[in-house]
């Protein structure tokens, strides 16, 4: 009975970590561009007892094996990069990407860093930064005297200067695309990292490149469903339950068999 004890424990713990992978995407339901995560499985080693084609005494051959499994475990967390709903907000450095591409940020360590999050702001000399006050790659300032920011879809921007009539562009949007963007890896703060498994970034303006178009004045909204986390929390509460059952059961049969001498 040991066997179904540690299988079913096996089943708890893959259940407990889906549940923490569900509570993550409920918690950050209303976090700007967030990209929701799942929890994928797999089955671990088998005990053979008979392999299929096993000869038999009738000189037959067994159709299938004979073999129990030892239960589960995690194999990769999946982040699910469809679009979010666009939120209106206004703001002339809020930005929208609707398609595939990311912002380039620079790290304090010099690194680069690729977000969703388009909700920028101004430094004190002007610069586009990030809410933590990195900034945008290529970097981009706003003139002193500029009375309003236009950004078109393919991501130029212009500004209208105090005392003149017609806009003067002053810096043009580049974004970043992964062949395989689940390999980024996530560090918080609305951002994500390259590995070997995303590939290299392939960088170019809205438009261009497979490279989704911007728009201003909006911001993508994080693509958690309630509704659908709510119902894989169920079956996983659920599927935590069973595998407890089953160690509980486990548990009186191995006393059954231990009171057999009584």
């Amino acid at each position: 009975m040991i066997k179904a004890m540690r299988t079913a424990a096996s089943g708890m713990a893959a259940q407990q970590m889906n549940v923490d992978n569900i509570a993550n995407n409920l918690a950050n339901v209303n976090t700007t561009g967030f990209k929701k995560s799942k929890i994928e499985f797999q089955d671990v080693l088998y005990q053979n007892y008979r392999r299929a084609g096993t000869a038999t005494a009738a000189g037959a051959q067994t159709p299938s094996d004979l073999a129990v499994g030892y239960g589960t475990r995690p194999s990769a967390t999946v982040r699910q990069f469809t679009s979010g709903d666009l939120q209106q907000t206004g703001a002339p450095l809020d930005i929208a990407i609707e398609g595939d591409g990311f912002f380039q940020v620079r790290r304090p360590d010099g690194g680069t860093a690729y977000t969703r999050d388009g909700s920028f702001k101004l430094s004190s000399d002007g610069r586009v930064v990030t809410s933590d006050g990195y900034f945008m790659i290529p970097e981009l300032s706003i003139p002193d005297d500029a009375t309003s920011v236009a950004i078109g879809n393919d991501g130029t921007i212009e500004v209208l200067l105090f005392g003149q009539d017609s806009p003067t562009q002053i810096g043009q949007f580049e974004l970043a695309r992964f062949m395989n963007p689940a390999g980024l890896s996530a560090i918080g703060r609305n951002l994500l990292v390259s590995t070997s498994a995303s590939g290299d970034p392939i960088t170019d303006q809205p438009g261009l490149s497979g490279i989704g178009q911007v728009t201003q004045g909006a911001l993508e909204g994080s693509n958690v469903n309630v509704v659908d986390e709510m119902v894989n929390m169920i079956v996983a509460q659920r599927a935590y339950e069973m595998n407890s059952k089953a160690i509980q059961t486990a548990d009186d049969m191995s006393a059954v068999v231990n009171n057999l001498k009584r």
